[in-house]
């Protein structure tokens, strides 16, 4: 059956993954984990067989240490929830105002200090990144979450904690994960054409960022109403194709 949860995870980790937080620092965390210089990347896409290689391998552990911290944090948020059940609706309140206050921060109604701040990689000798090193960077990521990743990853975290079981909570969570860091394991194996694709769609980041502004109010409106249910069956009753997904 068509789970508006769902979708909506899958949804916000791709919107995620193209803002202007994310896109067009991915280069750069590609040449971290090839243990390729920005120009050796740049030039024509064109790196050795050990070299994708290694960047592929990277990413994949990249990205599940950033899904270790989104399940972590559902897990968290899941368990906490369940022991204040009584403050659901204060649970449910404050969740929708930091969504909020981050879509009015994007649209550029009000400007947050903090949420400019992007998680950066310090320079060094990436040619020996290990497995375990490129866990630990994308672990570090997470924890140091941009505004995009937050924003979105907020609804989601709270959306998780409200699910009836932990497991499906974890599946919300994992389907998030799957969306924001699939793209990054793609434009791995495909460096060359990644690059040119950023370099086109650069012009279009503010009109990604207006957007993702958008979608966070409109998301607290439905949060603090309690109002997402009601999308998901007004979807199944405009939609009955949605039945049968």
């Amino acid at each position: 059956m068509f789970d508006v949860s769902i979708w909506g995870a899958l949804a916000g980790g791709l919107i995620v993954f193209f803002s202007p937080c994310v896109l067009p620092i991915v280069p750069f965390y590609l040449s971290y984990m090839a243990g390729a210089s920005m120009s050796e990347i740049s030039a024509d896409g064109g790196l050795s067989p050990g070299t994708r290689k290694r960047a592929f391998l990277a990413s994949v552990m990249f990205s599940l240490g950033i899904m270790t911290v989104f399940v972590l944090l559902g897990a968290a948020a899941w368990g906490v929830s369940q022991t204040f059940r009584g403050m659901q609706t204060e649970f449910r309140l404050f969740a929708a105002a930091v969504v909020l206050l981050m879509g009015l921060h994007f649209l550029g109604v009000i400007r947050i200090g903090f949420l400019n701040r992007v998680f950066q990689l310090e320079a060094g000798d990436t040619k020996n990144m290990s497995v375990l090193g490129a866990y630990l960077v994308g672990f570090a990521f997470a924890a140091g979450w941009t505004p995009c990743v937050g924003g979105v990853l907020t609804a989601v975290v709270f959306t998780a904690s409200t699910e009836a079981t932990a497991l499906r909570g974890l599946i919300l969570l994992i389907v998030f994960g799957l969306a924001m860091t699939a793209p990054f394991v793609v434009a791995s194996l495909f460096i060359g054409p990644f690059l040119r694709f950023v370099a086109r769609f650069r012009r279009h980041l503010p009109k990604v960022e207006k957007a993702m502004g958008l979608l966070m109010i409109l998301f607290a409106v439905l949060i603090a109403t309690d109002s997402v249910n009601y999308i998901a069956q007004w979807m199944l009753e405009t939609f009955p194709a949605f039945q049968n997904i």
